[in-house]
């Protein structure tokens, strides 16, 4: 099964998307390292209808007008890295979660170290809120797309939570 791609500007850089016929496979930022997603060849895509239904919804989230996402995921990664990232998708809009939380949900209370390393490698950025992951003492780490993108996409789902 073929990759397609297609790249959007956004509030915060351009992302690059990419789609499988079963879903999104990922949301790439601007100066993403190449080998934190390894994905292979990609073709152009700009029509596919995930990348579509993608863009727009990206869309809605950065005007304000969408909490969660629906487009179909194509999650590609270990089992342990699945299971975190299901658990991503249960931080709600505007709120966040430790590391070692996160590792108590899933079942694993002492693999915080991996769950980090999972959320690292986390290819669906924004739509899997990995940017909601923060360390115990509720300091901003690590993120792909950066600390400052980090922090503006926590400021910004946090004044809309609050507003609604």
């Amino acid at each position: 099964m073929s990759l397609v791609y297609k790249s959007v500007e956004s509030p915060v850089g351009k992302l690059k998307m990419v789609a499988s016929d079963k879903g999104l496979v990922a949301v790439l930022w601007q100066n993403d390292k190449p080998s934190r997603v390894r994905l292979g060849e990609l073709a152009e895509g700009p029509r596919h209808p995930v990348l579509l239904k993608a863009e727009k919804e990206l869309a809605e989230y950065f005007a304000g007008k969408r909490k969660a996402f629906s487009v179909p995921l194509d999650m590609r990664g270990t089992g342990f890295q699945k299971n975190v990232w299901e658990a991503l998708l249960a931080i709600p809009f505007g709120e966040t979660r430790s590391y070692g939380q996160l590792a108590k949900q899933i079942g694993k209370p002492s693999a915080s170290r991996a769950v980090g390393a999972a959320n690292g490698k986390n290819p669906l950025s924004i739509i899997v809120p990995c940017h909601r992951v923060i360390g115990s003492t509720g300091k901003l780490t690590g993120f792909a797309g950066g600390m400052q993108t980090k922090a503006q996409l926590l400021s910004m789902e946090k004044r809309r939570h609050q507003a609604s």
